[in-house]
This record gives structure tokens, C-alpha cells and sequence, in this order.
């Protein structure tokens, strides 16, 4: 990860100033550091052996760092990882820039590798997580949102580029078609199971542990799978609540759909799913020969759901 962050720090560099600023202000910000690490982790699990897993995990955190500048400044959010968003501190123009000078580094990288299956992995991610940004916007404000739906938007938003990330090591590792299918999918798996818990954290978590304020999502109208629980399970009164939040936005109702997210049980609901998505892509690299990097693998699972940041 040392060397990780050598590339990353090497690559952001730039005749223009302003992007330089930014994009360290976003990268120094911290951070899990999750799929690059996953990136990583992959291709032990399947025996690589060179430099190249390096680059390609500063790609995917590049891509990711992008995502963030750009939903930022659609959210219109303030607080990320406990400090101003990029866009509150540099403006909606800075941060979508240097979000697409990002996008663009990110896919100047990709020819250092020269293979045309990594190429296509990325090419297809970015296109895969644009479309659920766009669905997701779709449903802001959407009462009617199912869980269907939501699942949609999260395996394409968020767990695309975790799937992609394993993907890619087991490409480099040269894998068996069988271990390179256990790995993304062991991949997207993980990564609806890190957004399920997202979605529980913005109604429990603590902002000095997760860096966000509470209620943000029900702030944005977003319909997440604990408000959508809630008006399933819940009475008449509590889901017209939920719905009338989902609708309007704003934290002005937060406390009554916090009682009704509670009493329904939503929460350890949606934490249901997360364990079962995480069980799920443990089963899929069950197959791979015991090393310490299929045991980080597992053990990365159980964090991506029982973690409180």
C-alpha cells in the first residue's frame, strides 16, 4: 500500500496548480483504501508476481476519487471523512474538473499495462458506475423506490469498481476462468455489503468515527434500504413519515423516521443482507489455495460489515 501511495502521489502530479491542490487535498483526506488494497490482495491470491498490480490499484483509487468529487458536487454535500468536501472548500467547478482530470490520468495509466482485457475491465467499470449514478438520481425523492431497485443502483454505483478491482488481479495473476469469476464476484459481493452498511451508518454511526453527519441520505431524499424496510414493515402512519421525508428531503422529519427505522427493526435488516452478501462472496473464493492473501480476503469481508466508520 506504501507503494501504492508512491504512484498515487507521482501520477497526481501537474503543471497546474489547482489540480494539484485539490486532488491532494482529496487523496491526503485519508481513507479505506479498500479496493486498491483488494486489487492487491487478488493478485497474490492467484500468484503475480510483478509492479503492474501497483499502477492499476492507484487507477481504481483515481477512478473512485473521482466519483466522490463528482457526487459531492451532486449532493451537494459538505462533510466527507470528517472534513469540508472538496466542492465546499474549492467550488463546484474545481472539483468536477479535477474529477474528470482524474478520470482522464486514470485512463492514461491503463496503457502502462499494455493488455486489452484491463482495458475493457475499467472501460466497462467507469461506463458501469456512471449509469448507477444516473439511476440513482432518478430515485432521489422517489417514495416508491423497492428494494429492487435500490440493489440496481448499489451493484452498479458502488460495488462495479470493487468487483473490477478483483477482477483486474486476478487478470494479472493470469487465473483460471473459474478463479478470475470467484474473485469479482467475491468483489461485488463485498461491495454491496460495504454500501448496505453505508446506508445503516447514516442513521447510527457516530460522525467522529464515520466523518458524515447523520441523516444525510433522508438530507438528500435518497430512498436507502432502511427507509425502505420501514415503509414496508411499519404501520400506515410510520411509512407516510418515511415517504413524506423521502419526498420533501431535509432533516426536519429525522427523528420521527429514526423511530420508525428503529421499531421496525430496518437496521438489523439491512445488516442481514450485508452478512449475507459478505457470506456470499466468501463462498466465492473458497476454491483458492490457501495463502495470506486469500485469509486477508476473508478477513476484509467481516470488516466490510461489521466495521462503525
Amino acid at each position: 500500500m506504501r507503494a501504492v501511495d508512491t504512484v498515487i502521489r507521482r501520477r497526481l502530479e501537474s503543471d497546474v496548480a489547482l489540480i494539484r491542490q485539490v486532488a491532494e487535498y482529496i487523496i491526503a483526506s485519508g481513507g479505506k483504501r479498500l479496493r486498491p488494497a483488494m486489487l492487491l490482495l487478488a493478485a497474490g491470491a492467484t500468484g503475480y508476481g510483478g509492479r503492474h498490480h501497483h499502477e492499476l490499484a492507484a487507477v481504481v483509487e483515481f477512478i473512485h476519487t473521482a466519483t466522490l468529487l463528482h457526487d459531492d458536487v451532486v449532493d451537494e454535500s459538505a462533510l466527507r471523512r470528517g472534513r469540508k468536501t472538496a466542492n465546499a472548500a474549492f467550488g463546484n467547478a474545481a472539483s468536477v474538473l479535477v474529477g474528470d482530470f482524474l478520470y482522464s490520468r486514470a485512463f492514461q495509466m491503463m496503457l502502462a499495462v499494455d493488455d486489452m482485457r484491463v482495458m475493457a475491465v475499467l472501460a466497462d467499470a467507469t461506463n458501469t458506475i456512471a449509469e448507477g449514478e444516473v439511476l440513482q438520481l432518478l430515485n432521489v425523492h422517489n417514495a416508491d423506490t423497492d428494494e429492487v431497485r435500490y440493489l440496481e443502483v448499489v451493484r452498479r454505483k458502488t460495488a462495479k469498481l470493487f468487483e473490477a478491482a478483483t477482477r483486474l488481479g486476478a487478470i494479472l495473476g493470469r487465473a483460471t476462468a473459474k478463479a478470475e469469476e470467484g474473485l469479482a464476484q467475491y468483489g461485488m459481493h463485498v461491495g454491496t455489503a460495504f454500501q448496505l452498511i453505508d446506508d445503516v451508518l447514516d442513521y447510527s454511526g457516530d460522525l467522529r468515527e464515520t466523518g458524515k453527519n447523520l441523516g444525510d441520505d433522508l438530507n438528500e431524499g435518497k430512498p436507502t434500504l432502511p427507509l425502505i424496510y420501514a415503509m414496508r414493515k411499519g404501520s400506515s402512519a410510520q411509512a407516510q413519515t418515511v415517504r413524506h421525508a423521502i419526498e420533501q428531503g431535509g432533516r426536519d422529519d429525522f427523528e420521527a423516521v429514526l423511530d420508525a427505522i428503529t421499531s421496525t427493526g430496518a437496521l438489523e435488516y439491512a445488516r442481514e443482507q450485508a452478512s449475507q452478501e459478505a457470506a456470499t462472496a466468501c463462498a466465492a473464493i473458497e476454491h483458492l489455495p490457501n495463502s495470506k492473501y486469500r485469509d486477508s480476503l476473508l478477513q476484509l469481508a467481516n470488516f466490510a460489515v461489521n466495521r462503525n466508520h
